[in-house]
C-alpha cells in the first residue's frame, strides 16, 4: 500500500499526517518549528520527528524511504534552503513548496479562487485551472501588507508622530507611549523586536474604535483590497480569508467580492498534493 505524507510547517510548529491513496488519514504527529530558511537542521529534525510520531500513531511499519511526501514549509521560497533540505531527507518521492501553496490547496480543494492568508505575516495566492501562484509574502521589512506585524509597527510609528505633533494624539497612542516608556522606550522596543512581537499590538487596532486604530486598519484594508482587485483583473474569482486576521479583513471588506469559507487547512492541502504527486509519477 502506498503511503502519503503531508507536512504543514511554520515558525511555531510542524504537523504531519499519513494517508492512503483514498485520502483516509492513518496517523498524525506534531513537532517543533519548521522554517527552512531560519534553521535548516532543526526543520529537518522536526519533520522527521513529526513523521515518526504519525507513523507510530498509524501503527505502520513503513519507513520514510517508503513514503511519497509533500512538505509545505515557511521559508521554502528560498530555493537554496529548500534544495539543501530535500537533499537531507530520506523520502522515496518528495516535493517541497511554501506553506502558502499547501494552505491554498487545502482552502480551495479542486476549485479556483484567491486566498488571502493574514496573520503575523501575509501572503496572497491565486489558483486558476489548478495552477497556484503566490504573491507577496516577502517578509516584515519588505512586504507582508496588512499583517499583524505591519499593523503593530504602523501603530508604534504613529504614536511617535503623535508625540511630535504631526498627527492627533489619541487615547490608544497615549496609552502605548506610557506603557513603553515614551519615545525612547518605543525606539528601544523596535530596535530588536521580532515580527511576532510587533504583531502582539495588532488586536489593539482591529478591536478598537480609537481614531488612530480606525485610520490604520482602514488604510491596511484598502491596501489589501487593491491587491485583491489587481488579482481579479485576470478574471473574477471567489476570495478565501485565512489566518488570525483574515476574518477581520473579510468582515471589513464584505461585499467587495464573493467570499467563501475554506474547505480545509494547510495539512489537508499537503496531503492532497502528495497524493497528486504519487499519481503523476505512476502515470509517468
Amino acid at each position: 500500500m502506498a503511503i502519503f505524507l503531508g507536512i504543514d510547517g511554520g515558525g511555531t510548529g510542524c504537523r504531519a499526517a499519513l494517508a492512503d491513496g483514498s485520502g483516509r488519514i492513518l496517523g498524525t504527529g506534531m513537532a517543533g518549528p519548521a522554517n527552512v530558511n531560519t534553521d535548516l537542521a532543526a526543520t529537518r529534525d522536526n519533520i522527521l520527528a513529526a513523521t515518526e510520531q504519525a507513523r507510530r500513531t498509524a501503527g505502520l511499519d513503513s519507513a520514510p524511504h517508503d513514503m511519497v511526501a509533500v512538505l509545505g514549509l515557511a521559508g521554502a521560497n528560498v530555493t537554496a534552503a529548500a534544495r539543501a533540505l530535500a537533499d537531507s531527507l530520506p523520502f522515496a518521492r518528495l516535493r517541497i513548496v511554501t506553506d502558502a501553496i499547501t494552505a491554498t490547496k487545502g482552502a480551495l480543494g479542486d476549485g479556483d479562487g484567491i486566498v488571502a492568508a493574514i496573520g503575523t505575516g501575509s501572503v496572497l495566492t491565486t489558483c486558476r485551472a489548478g495552477h497556484v501562484q503566490q504573491f507577496g509574502g516577502r517578509g516584515f521589512l519588505l512586504g507582508d501588507e496588512g499583517s499583524g506585524a505591519v499593523l503593530g509597527r504602523t501603530l508604534l510609528a504613529r504614536a511617535l508622530r503623535a508625540e511630535d505633533g504631526f498627527v492627533p494624539m489619541t487615547p490608544l497612542l497615549a496609552e502605548l507611549l506610557v506603557e513603553l516608556g515614551g519615545i525612547e522606550g518605543v525606539i528601544r522596543f523596535a530596535k530588536d523586536a521580532r515580527p511576532a512581537q510587533f504583531a502582539e499590538f495588532a488586536p489593539r487596532i482591529t478591536g478598537s474604535d480609537d481614531p488612530a486604530a480606525l485610520t490604520i486598519f482602514d488604510s491596511a484594508a484598502e491596501e489589501l483590497a487593491g491587491m485583491i482587485d489587481h488579482l481579479q483583473r485576470q478574471g473574477p474569482l471567489p476570495v478565501v480569508f485565512l489566518g488570525g486576521l483574515g476574518t477581520r479583513y473579510g468582515a471589513r471588506l464584505a461585499g467587495r467580492w464573493p467570499v467563501q469559507m475554506p474547505q480545509g487547512n494547510g495539512l489537508d492541502g499537503a496531503l492532497r498534493l502528495a497524493i497528486e504527486l504519487g499519481r503523476t509519477e505512476e502515470r509517468a
